[in-house]
């Protein structure tokens, strides 16, 4: 149910944006804004703060519904929240999202807009990229507010994070192989990857590097035109990805792609890729997908080199790249304890990776981090 959360905010002579609280149990702050004149609808989710303020990117999506959008930005948001905490960056987890097409209603005003949308929160959500948001559009959010990351080195940003999130997926996909087939060798392994985009480029650039092959499927034509030609890619359907026979199924598009109907047609040992929540039901899919004994990486974890490359601009002395990648390898062996864990417990992989995130809120911070990039 949504209800007024503080008067209408005047932005110009002519227009108000509206800000709204979304009433959600679990999360400290859940808000819609409507500004008309901008064109804009958004919504952002602040899950939890125990950590730090919460960090985590702008989306731009198509959504059919109200509920889809409000329902993708509470997932994500706490899907950051548990990301941050495995990844010890001494944040904690947001989320925000924009209604809209990317291609097609993108303006200056609608993302500076979205920038005082994200103002109002003072500090206690800060955004990022995400998918169908580019650092060009960041810039505009970055005139009406100072709670940004993720922008260009020129600007004294990390740049875009979607090669460290890359860095970080080719990391985990070789401590998958190894919990699998006991080595991380994938020269001649199959992968079969949903989404050769942002991410999914850069990490089939390395797995075609390591002696992979790819098959691909995309939405997005460009991006299979591009996979086929650069990448030396084999193309699908998009539904047709699930029933590819392969090493490793690497999902790296939107999530709740695990789910009744996909899980049982998948022909893979290995899990692993970029989207996040690619569980469906975190509980009841993580179980189908250990009874069919395939080794599932955690999405959280092993997608988490964006994050934790932006963090690194929060730190004392600002960003440092050499310190982000040595943080974003860990992930390697988070994901090797994991596996651990989760063998000799006999619990899923998602089970182990909660425990992990859990312990780490229940300590609480040992010191809170700054609470925002310094101002640019």
């Amino acid at each position: 149910m949504l209800k007024q959360a503080c008067a209408d905010l005047p932005l110009a002579t002519d227009t108000t944006m509206k800000i709204t609280t979304i009433e959600q149990a679990g999360y400290e702050r859940v808000a819609k804004c409507e500004d008309p004149a901008a064109g804009l609808t958004a919504y952002i989710a602040v899950h939890n703060t125990t950590l730090g303020p919460a960090l985590g990117g702008l989306r731009m999506w198509s959504y059919e519904s109200e509920k889809a959008a409000i329902t993708d930005v509470l997932r994500l948001s706490r899907g950051m929240t548990f990301k941050s905490s495995v990844a010890k960056t001494g944040l904690g987890g947001g989320k925000s999202v924009i209604v809209g097409n990317p291609r097609t209603d993108k303006t200056a005003k609608l993302f500076e807009a979205m920038g005082r949308f994200v103002d109002s929160f003072g500090g206690q959500y800060i955004t990022a990229e995400d998918v169908g948001v580019g650092i060009e559009d960041l810039m505009h959010v970055r005139k009406t507010t100072k709670w940004v990351t993720g922008l260009s080195r020129a600007d004294g940003g990390s740049g875009n994070p979607s090669p460290y999130t890359a860095l970080g997926c080719f990391e985990g996909v070789k401590a998958a192989a190894i919990e699998a087939w006991g080595s991380d060798d994938l020269k001649g392994k199959v992968v079969a990857m949903q989404g050769p985009g942002n991410v999914g480029f850069p990490l089939g650039e390395q797995l075609v590097k390591a002696g992979a092959r790819l098959v691909v499927c995309d939405v997005n034509q460009e991006n299979v035109d591009r996979a086929v030609k650069q990448l030396g890619a084999q193309a699908v359907m998009p539904n047709d990805i699930y029933d590819v026979p392969c090493d490793i199924f690497s999902p790296c598009a939107l999530g709740g792609i695990l789910n009744d109907d996909t899980i049982p047609r998948l022909k893979c040992k290995v899990i692993a890729g970029a989207a996040n929540n690619q569980l469906l039901d975190e509980v009841k899919h993580a179980a189908a997908v250990t009874a069919r004994g395939l080794v599932y990486a955690p999405d959280y974890v092993i997608n988490a080199g964006g994050i934790i490359n932006v963090s690194l601009e929060l730190e004392p002395g600002g960003y440092n790249e050499a310190a982000a990648v040595k943080k974003i390898q860990n992930i390697f062996e988070a994901l090797r304890s994991i596996f651990e864990t989760a063998r000799k417990q006999k619990i899923t992989t998602h089970a182990a990776a909660q425990a992990v995130a859990e312990a780490n809120l229940a300590a609480g911070p040992a010191k809170k981090k700054a609470a925002a990039p310094a101002a640019r």
